[in-house]
């Protein structure tokens, strides 16, 4: 005898942050930091964090936060919790190329990075 199984779809919400002027080694520590809490400790926890990451960061989870407000009348944002966070490479910023000194009188480039951030939120309790 087969059991039916329930399936509970959590309403997802979403937002990105593209080519944000910022290595994204700096910001994957701080984004662990936040993976998986509820939302008002994420936000508590990255405006207390010196680090200018938590600044972008909790930009964008501000963003997904709104972005659920907006969509759906229905949500509860005290259930809220980050279900997703990801920070990517996105590439090197090449306006000009300026050059700093390098080993044995060589000329190496200036490498400015930048990242793309993405915070996922979901309602419902954590599993």
């Amino acid at each position: 005898m087969a059991e039916a199984t329930k399936e509970t779809k959590e309403k997802e919400f979403r937002a990105l942050h593209r080519y944000a002027r910022i290595s994204a080694e700096k910001v994957r520590p701080v984004a662990d930091l936040v993976r998986g809490l509820p939302v008002n400790r994420a936000l508590v926890l990255l405006q207390l964090n010196k680090k200018r990451g938590a600044y972008l960061l909790r930009k964008v989870l501000q963003s997904a936060v709104a972005n659920a407000t907006q969509t759906d009348t229905d949500v509860r944002v005290n259930r809220l919790y980050v279900k997703r966070v990801w920070v990517d490479h996105a590439g090197l910023l090449h306006k000009r190329v300026r050059w700093r000194p390098g080993p044995m009188g060589r000329a190496m480039p200036i490498r400015k990075r930048q990242s793309h951030i993405g915070v996922i939120v979901a309602e419902g309790a954590k599993e």
